[in-house]
């Protein structure tokens, strides 16, 4: 089964100091393309965190983000007393008869009153993120594979319509044929000049066989076949996908060349609508 790379995975997890948040946004992409937004202290965890992305949604325009929210009475900003009592030491010096609470209130706000201790990162904590972390990888896959039926069911609709326009347009094949002969009769019944009639059935069928589309039909079914066996197997991917349609085009290219009947260059447009449709889709397949 297809899987698309739109997808959205989101969990959380409530922790006795902490509220622990994941989102995890994928578009289509060429390659991989995954940026990261979390706190600074777990930035060392960045490069296996990378991996561990990279090996379940493979491919696409992700966007990895880690919150935390602090919702205890933790903090990792301390006052620094030694510097706060030299501020008020100095300030007593200059404002003999200031009171002891104004003298506080402008101590803390000097610089180096106030100083952050780096978080050294909890394995504990640590253990319980990446079970939200797999759990929102989890909704995202769930998320691919959803849309990824979505897919499937546009493709198979529109592998259908070809399919229609093509008996259709070959089953105009007979009145093609027939008007091609009635106009080179024609145009030597004009030119009032004898010809010999072996010759002109020789001439006519080496031109019919110029026109002939049977083997444009019978390769663009096997494409259509093998499109459809491809999207419902193991191994569906999008570039193989792509490279199927890049050879659906060149048949119904060049059973529009052939045609020279307005009603099967009509059908053949169609055609080339519906598998642009498929070209679209198909840049959003995994």
């Amino acid at each position: 089964m297809i899987q698309s790379m739109t997808g959205f995975g989101k969990a959380s997890l409530q922790l006795p100091t902490k509220k622990i948040t994941v989102e995890v946004k994928s578009l289509n992409s060429k390659g991989l393309d995954l940026n990261t937004r979390m706190p600074s202290v777990y930035r060392e965890m960045e490069l296996g965190l990378r991996n561990q992305i990279a090996q379940q949604l493979e491919r696409g325009k992700i966007d990895f983000s880690l919150f935390i929210e602090v919702t205890g009475e933790e903090t990792s900003t301390k006052v620094n007393a030694p510097i706060v009592k030299a501020y008020i030491s100095q300030m007593r010096a200059i404002l003999a008869d200031a009171d002891e609470t104004e003298l506080m209130k402008m101590a803390v706000r000097m610089p180096d009153a106030l100083k952050t201790e780096r978080d050294e990162i909890d394995e504990n904590e640590w253990t319980e993120i990446q079970k939200v972390i797999v759990e929102a990888l989890h909704n995202i896959l769930n998320f691919r594979q959803a849309e990824g039926l979505s897919l499937e069911k546009e493709f198979s609709l529109r592998i259908a319509n070809i399919r229609q326009y093509l008996n259709e347009a070959i089953a105009l094949d007979p009145e093609r044929i027939q008007n091609i002969k009635d106009k080179l009769q024609t145009a030597i019944m004009e030119l009032k000049v004898n010809v010999d009639e072996n010759r002109f059935e020789q001439e006519l069928i080496y031109y019919l066989e110029k026109l002939d589309v049977t083997e444009e039909r019978v390769r663009l079914n096997n494409h259509l076949d093998y499109f459809l066996e491809t999207i419902n197997g193991s191994e569906a991917n999008g570039r193989k996908l792509g490279f199927i349609t890049q050879e659906m085009g060149r048949e119904i290219n060049t059973l529009g060349s052939k045609s020279n009947h307005a009603g099967m260059q009509k059908l053949v447009v169609m055609m080339k609508d519906e598998l642009e449709k498929i070209k679209e889709q198909v840049l959003n397949v995994l």
